[in-house]
């Protein structure tokens, strides 16, 4: 018989929790916010799978601006110990894919944010509320008016 532990469950390199992703996703949600990223959410895709923890969605309404937030947000989560596994998109910019392990970065232009739906294909994670990480930066949480 299986008794439930109390223990934080662990990621794959046994040293960081799912709530730790989630704090070094809210940090990227601030940054994208403050290099007028729009449209952030967080989606906490920990009960999802086990491949990691969370995604952030961010669209940005350039290439400068994407390639700005992609390497604002690296070189702040580096600060948290947080290592990038890979970029992908960078050089074409309609769609960056950021891998931390646990937390998956997507910056999408507006057109490719739309076509893949990322939202919807993960339509039952739980949103993780921002409102509090991006008031500071004049942003709005996204679904808030």
């Amino acid at each position: 018989m299986s008794t439930a532990s109390t223990e934080p469950i662990l990621l794959a390199d046994n040293s960081k929790t799912v709530a730790d992703s989630i704090e070094s996703a809210k940090v990227a949600a601030r940054v994208a916010a403050e290099n007028k990223g729009q449209e952030i959410i967080l989606l906490d895709l920990s009960k999802q799978t086990s491949i990691f923890d969370c995604f952030l969605i961010v669209t940005g309404t350039s290439r400068r601006q994407l390639h700005a937030i992609a390497e604002e947000i690296d070189r702040e989560l580096k600060k948290r110990g947080e290592s990038r596994l890979t970029m992908s998109g960078y050089d074409e910019s309609q769609w960056i894919a950021i891998d931390y392990g646990g937390i998956i970065i997507h910056l999408f232009d507006d057109e490719h944010r739309q076509y893949y739906d990322l939202e919807g294909l993960w339509g039952d994670a739980a949103k993780i509320d921002l409102s509090g990480v991006l008031q500071p930066t004049g942003a709005r949480p996204t679904g808030q008016e």
